[in-house]
């Protein structure tokens, strides 16, 4: 067997998944990041770390060999090596093992080794679930779409926290909790977003009436980026349906998604 045909058949199982070698090389995967991210968090507690932290220091190590290992042969079997370093996938295989080898360096960096999950992406892949990357096409479609209005929507959300952050240091001042406005803009944004810590609150009817005011308004906010999303979901989505709409007729395509005649020929589809 040449270098070559070695390379183009190797290449095979480590980037398609639709023959038998390919889709068990993939599982294979997708199980070893997932048992490297348990290892990590059952790391972090302090109870298995005490008792089980060699074994676990080893375990590491062996799946970031073993992920290092992948890498390489990945970028030795890709048609393009550099589209491949630099695509979405290559990225995140490199930031999946770099954190082992960082800790060397840097104590406590090991943890963020938890970055392989989005390894697991892969899945959609191996599993042929073709119609959930579809569906995150048309919502990252939808947000990109809508980004101007919901850039608007931030800017009126900011003036509003200021304005009354403001007010509300004003009103109450540093004997009730506010002690500058920084932090009263921080409650008008924990109380906008109806997360409410408690850690601060108004004492004066002012204040009360004004963070009752706010509170009414965050209601009525969240509303906003969900429903500027949600229409643009449904134009991505009736447009989709229109495209794949066609005359049995004369086979003119991109009809709309509600006609009956053929805006061509004019038959009935």
């Amino acid at each position: 067997m040449t270098e070559n045909s070695f390379r183009k058949k190797l290449g095979n199982i480590i980037f398609e998944s639709d023959s038998p070698a390919g889709k068990a090389f993939d599982v294979i995967l997708l199980v070893a990041i997932l048992l490297s991210v348990i290892v990590v968090l059952l790391d972090s507690v302090a109870s298995y770390h005490e008792k089980l932290g060699e074994f676990f220091y080893i375990l590491e190590w062996a799946f970031t060999i073993i992920f290092t290992i992948e890498y390489f042969l990945r970028i030795y079997t890709a048609h393009k090596p550099l589209k491949y370093i630099f695509s979405f996938y290559g990225i995140i295989d490199l930031l999946a093992i770099l954190p082992s080898y960082l800790s060397v360096f840097l104590v406590g960096s090991h943890y963020l080794v938890v970055i392989r999950i989005l390894r697991l992406l892969r899945v959609f892949r191996v599993l042929k679930l073709a119609r959930f990357v579809g569906a995150a096409d048309t919502l990252q479609t939808a947000l990109r779409n809508s980004r101007a209005k919901i850039i608007v929507f931030l800017e009126v959300v900011l003036t509003i926290v200021v304005i009354v952050g403001s007010m509300m240091y004003l009103i109450e001042g540093p004997e009730n909790g506010f002690n500058s406005i920084p932090k009263s803009i921080y409650w008008a944004i924990v109380t906008l977003t109806t997360v409410g810590y408690g850690d601060m609150a108004p004492n004066t009817p002012l204040g009360q009436i004004l963070a009752s005011l706010l509170m009414i308004t965050g209601y009525a906010i969240i509303a906003v980026p969900t429903g500027i999303i949600t229409t643009e979901m449904s134009k991505i989505s009736s447009k989709k349906q229109a495209s794949d709409k066609t005359c049995t007729h004369c086979r003119t395509g991109m009809q709309d998604a509600d006609a009956v005649y053929c805006k061509k020929c004019g038959k009935v589809f």
